[in-house]
C-alpha cells in the first residue's frame, strides 16, 4: 500500500505575479495578452482566483476577459520568472521523497510511503501540511495536495478542494471517493468521450465504474479497459522521474471554436515563447518544429518541419510554425485547439536535468 501525493500550485502564473507585486494581492490578475481596452487579440493564459470570480478562464479571448472585468490587472507572461519559481518548489518537493515525478511546471507527484506510517491519516496530514507550509514560507506560494494510494486518485483529489486544499483518500476507499464525481473529472475523459458517455446515461464516475468490462472494451477499445479500471480507482503506475527530454510540447484549447487568425497566432506565439524559455534555459536547441490543430469535429492534424541545423532562434521557430499553420487556417472548419512541439533536442551539456516539466500538455480549459 503506497502513499502518493500530488502537489498542484494554485493559479501558478498569476500567483507568482502577485508574489512579485504585493500591491496586487487580493486583486483580480490576468496573465496574457494586452487587452487594449477590450479590443486586444490573444488569450488569457491564467487568472488569479479573484479574477475567476468574474468568469475569467484560461484560454479565454483577452477581449472577453476585459469585458468581464475591465478593472482587472492584465500583465504579460514572464516565463523565466515562472521557471525559477517552479524550480525552487520542485527542489522542496524532492527533499521530501526519494521518488519524485514532475509532470508540469506547476505540479508533481511524490511517493512518501517510506516517510509516513502506513494508514496513519494524522501523520500523513501532518506531513502534507508541513510541505504546504514550507512552500508558503520559502516561496510565498500556495498549493493544493491530493493524497491516495495511487497517482490517478491523488491527482483527482488535489483538484477536489482548491485553492490551498488538502484531500486524503484512504486506501480502499478510492471507488467511494470517485463515484459521485462528474465523469469528466476522470483522467482521460475529454469532451468528446464525455458526450458519448452521457448519451449512454453515464454522468458520474460511479456510473462508468458500474458498466461491464466487456461492454467498455466493445464500445471504446483498449481505452475502454483503462477507463473502467480508472473509474474503479485502479492505477498501478509508479512515481518516476523522467531524465531524457524528447520534446517540448504546449497546447491551447480555445474556450470557443474559432477561425480568428489573430487569436490563433497569438495563442501559438505565447506557447512558443513559453517553450522557447524552457529551451534556452536548459541549453537546448531543436531541429524539428511541429504544429497540431484540432478542428471543431475533433479531427486532429499535425505538420512538422526539420531544419538543417538545430536552433534556438525564436524568430526562425515562429516563422516556421506560422508557415506550418497556414494550411490549417485555410480549412473551412473552426479550430478548437492548437499545439506546438519542439523536438529532436540537442545540447552541449551532457548532464541530464530534471526536466519532466517539458512534457507538459498545457490543455487550458
Amino acid at each position: 500500500m503506497r502513499t502518493i501525493m500530488h502537489i498542484d500550485l494554485d493559479a501558478f502564473y498569476a500567483a507568482v505575479e502577485q508574489r512579485e507585486h504585493p500591491e496586487w494581492q487580493g486583486k483580480p490578475v490576468v496573465v496574457g495578452a494586452d487587452p487594449k481596452q477590450g479590443t486586444g487579440r490573444g488569450v488569457a493564459m491564467t487568472a488569479s482566483y479573484e479574477a475567476r470570480k468574474f468568469g475569467i478562464k484560461s484560454a479565454m479571448p483577452i477581449s472577453r476577459a476585459y469585458k468581464l472585468c475591465p478593472t482587472a490587472i492584465f500583465t504579460p507572461p514572464n516565463f523565466p520568472l515562472y521557471t525559477a519559481a517552479s524550480d525552487a518548489v520542485m527542489d522542496i518537493l524532492r527533499s521530501h521523497s526519494e521518488k519524485f515525478e514532475q509532470v508540469s511546471i506547476d505540479e508533481a507527484f511524490i511517493d512518501v510511503t517510506a516517510k509516513v506510517s502506513r494508514g496513519d491519516k494524522n501523520e500523513i496530514e501532518t506531513f502534507a501540511v508541513a510541505i504546504k507550509n514550507e512552500i508558503r514560507q520559502k516561496e510565498k506560494l500556495s498549493c493544493s495536495i491530493g493524497i491516495a494510494a495511487n497517482k490517478l486518485v491523488a491527482k483527482i483529489a488535489s483538484d477536489y478542494r482548491k485553492p490551498d486544499g488538502l484531500t486524503i483518500v484512504a486506501a480502499g476507499r478510492e471507488k467511494e471517493f470517485l463515484s459521485p464525481l462528474p465523469v469528466r473529472k476522470l483522467i482521460g475523459v475529454g469532451e468528446k468521450t464525455e458526450a458519448v458517455l452521457k448519451q449512454m446515461g453515464v454522468n458520474t464516475i460511479g456510473d462508468l465504474a458500474a458498466l461491464p468490462n466487456e461492454f467498455m472494451l466493445k464500445e471504446f477499445g483498449k481505452i475502454g479497459l483503462y477507463l473502467h479500471e480508472a473509474a474503479n480507482g485502479v492505477d498501478n503506475s509508479e512515481v518516476e522521474e523522467c531524465y531524457e527530454v524528447k520534446s517540448i510540447n504546449r497546447n491551447y484549447t480555445f474556450e470557443e471554436d474559432t477561425k480568428d487568425h489573430e487569436l490563433i497566432f497569438a495563442a501559438m506565439n505565447e506557447m512558443l515563447e513559453d517553450a522557447h524559455s524552457s529551451l534556452t534555459q536548459n541549453n537546448f536547441r531543436c531541429k524539428t518544429i511541429g504544429i497540431r490543430a484540432r478542428f471543431e469535429d475533433f479531427e486532429t492534424h499535425t505538420k512538422e518541419k526539420t531544419v538543417k541545423e538545430a536552433t534556438k532562434d525564436l524568430a526562425l521557430i515562429k516563422t516556421t510554425a506560422k508557415t506550418l499553420l497556414q494550411p490549417f487556417l485555410a480549412d473551412k472548419r473552426l479550430i478548437r485547439q492548437v499545439g506546438i512541439r519542439l523536438a529532436h533536442l540537442e545540447t552541449a551539456d551532457t548532464r541530464q536535468k530534471q526536466v519532466s516539466e517539458y512534457f507538459k500538455q498545457q490543455d487550458l480549459k
